[in-house]
């Protein structure tokens, strides 16, 4: 599913509207026919009391025209104004005048306490105070609601997306409503996909207010849900060369578990061949846990990290590899880093760059340009402001723009690993992810994503389509582990022992929709 701005969801307001003749006062109705339709089937109406909330501008008239439904529906309905009525303009005044002529019982506030009893025994709030373009902190009256509707411990409905909650971002502009349930208009806004303000929403749900497919689909809208990826079949004949041949370069003193990980993942998400060239003292020791890889002892500083003097037998096992992970584990030894910063730009095989491999890279991210083969890059908030040179607040801030702007620039697929991790290409679409969840962030998490993402290559996917799916089946595999354990201690192993559980899943296409889009009204 498409994603947009808050701009491009004016616009298509605006297209809607002008071109195809679906006025704003049959958009708004729309709106208000299936938010009242998701009350009617969690919480039932006749005879049910309902508190809402309307602020200036739409969303406050998509509030009022709930509030007509739900009264002819049966449902006690009490308004609140948090703005004057006279701000009301078009489809919004035309809703409140209808709701005045049925003699609604409609208040403006001066204060928070005028709602507090009736918000305190309702049995559902309706939040339609700001929409998706707020762009200031929520001060003043407007906060003071949003405090009292999140305590009020009763069903909450917010419109288009929870007051106080960016559009654009997802962040929370200095107070924001806790929904149980969100309805949103059109398509999704960013907001309402990105965390924090993906949690605020409850359980959220689309509907298209009549817009048709041709709008909802436009090539213009380059952000999107990361939709399934179908993987080629398992062929009978197949043997483990034909399943992916990758080469690790990874693991340093004191990193054992990194390229363990990474080289076991592959393998456990259905690649074939993981060859794992590690400094020569710390492969005994992965080798006790990891019997199916194949290891490639290397030369080693005396620090135990890789030597510079590895970079000839590392380029010529590369040569024979079909892909190169490099980064897991490896330390940020000086001669190391030096020499990640060697292959990465020499290497002709696609390349995955993870872990230490990225702050090695992140002094020098131009010699990516140098690559002809494609280049996956795998951060975390923390290595995107080293990449990006920025702080990990400014990265936070501008998630999806700080993606796009360095996946274009290194021409590269880059992960930016978090809760709904985002994937960007380099032509400036960007992919949220919807599975995972917070028990996932444990050491060796990443790891583990790392070898899915290689095993997707090695199934047959391209590397922008292998990224796209092994960001899925790593955030299932974590889904799988949770619903088995719980979220509190789940371990990087815990991930790894259920791929081929996720993958099997994934093959017979039993996966939940959820974990591609929101849901249609």
């Amino acid at each position: 599913m498409k994603l947009t701005t808050v701009k491009q969801m004016r616009g298509m307001d605006r297209y809607a509207a002008l071109s195809l003749g679906i006025t704003e006062e049959l958009l708004m109705e729309n709106a208000a026919l299936a938010s009242v339709g998701l009350l009617q089937r969690e919480l039932g109406i006749p005879g049910r009391k309902f508190v809402i909330f309307c602020g200036a501008g739409n969303n406050g008239g998509d509030g009022l025209a709930v509030a007509r439904l739900l009264t002819s529906a049966g449902g006690r309905v009490k308004v609140f104004l948090t703005a004057s009525p006279k701000k009301y303009s078009g489809a919004a005044k035309a809703n409140y005048d209808i709701l005045c002529n049925l003699e609604g019982d409609i208040h403006l506030l001066t204060l928070v306490d005028e709602a507090r009893v009736d918000t305190l025994h309702c049995d559902a709030v309706v939040d339609a105070i700001f929409g998706t373009g707020l762009d200031r902190e929520v001060r003043g009256l407007a906060c003071d609601v949003i405090h009292l509707i999140n305590e009020c411990q009763r069903p909450v409905l917010s419109l288009d997306i929870p007051s106080g909650i960016s559009g654009d971002t997802g962040q929370v502009m200095g107070a924001a409503v806790r929904a149980t349930f969100t309805v949103t208009f059109g398509l999704p806004k960013i907001g309402n996909l990105l965390y924090p303000g993906y949690e605020h929403c409850g359980v959220l749900a689309v509907t298209h207010i009549s817009f048709p497919p041709a709008l909802c689909n436009r090539d213009e809208l380059t952000i999107e849900t990361n939709e399934r990826v179908f993987l080629p079949p398992r062929l009978a004949e197949a043997y483990k060369g034909a399943m992916g041949d990758v080469l690790f370069i990874a693991g340093g003193a004191n990193y054992f578990g990194a390229p363990y990980f990474s080289a076991m993942a592959f393998l456990k998400a259905g690649g074939g061949y993981a060859r794992l060239a590690a400094p020569a003292s710390i492969i005994p020791f992965v080798a006790q846990s990891g019997r199916e890889i194949v290891f490639l002892p290397q030369r080693e500083t005396a620090s135990f990290s890789l030597s510079l003097k590895a970079k000839p037998e590392l380029l010529a096992l590369a040569e024979k590899a079909d892909m190169v992970v490099i980064g897991p584990g490896l330390s940020l030894q000086d001669e190391t880093t030096k020499l990640v910063r060697e292959l990465a730009s020499v290497i002709s095989r696609p390349l995955l760059i993870d872990g230490d491999g990225l702050t090695a890279i992140a002094e020098r991210p131009e010699i990516l340009l140098k690559r002809k083969a494609a280049t996956i890059l795998t951060p975390h908030a923390g290595e995107m402001a080293r990449l990006t040179r920025k702080t990990v607040a400014e990265v936070n801030a501008d998630k999806i723009g700080v993606l796009r702007d360095t996946a274009e620039k290194v021409h590269a697929s880059v992960v930016l690993k978090g809760a709904h991790s985002l994937v960007g290409l380099a032509d400036g679409r960007v992919y949220v992810n919807l599975s995972g969840n917070p028990g996932m962030a444990t050491a060796g998490s990443g790891d583990v994503l790392t070898g899915c993402i290689a095993a997707m290559h090695g199934l047959g996917l391209s590397p922008e389509m292998a990224t796209r799916k092994g960001v899925f089946l790593h955030g299932y595999a974590g889904d799988l582990a949770a619903a088995q354990k719980g979220q509190d201690g789940i371990i990087a192993s815990d991930i790894l022992e259920h791929l081929p559980q996720a993958l099997k899943e994934d093959r017979a296409g039993t996966i939940e929709r959820k974990y591609f889009a929101p849901p249609l009204l």
